[in-house]
């Protein structure tokens, strides 16, 4: 669940510390009744960076897969150990 909080709020930083640990989840903070800030703990900020790192890999080989000449060349590859190995 979102948790949407003032600006006025973040004078209890304890508070907001507390919310952003304990739901694990990032705290979005409205300024006038607009978003204005997202603040979350350490632990859910590297999950979120370890999980877009992940998608930038799959991005990077879904890309590669596309290419034609990898595809062929790792065809040949298989190709090679298949004869070398008599599978």
């Amino acid at each position: 669940m979102d948790h949407i909080r003032p600006i006025k709020d973040l004078r209890n930083t304890q508070e907001i510390s507390d919310l952003c640990h304990s739901s694990g989840e990032p705290v979005y903070i409205t300024k006038n009744g607009y978003g204005d800030l997202v603040v979350m703990s350490i632990e859910a900020y590297e999950k979120k960076m370890r999980k877009l790192e992940l998608y930038e890999k799959i991005a990077k080989a879904e890309e590669q897969l596309d290419d034609d000449e990898n595809l062929q060349l790792a065809e040949k590859l298989f190709e090679e150990l298949r004869e070398k190995y008599e599978f």
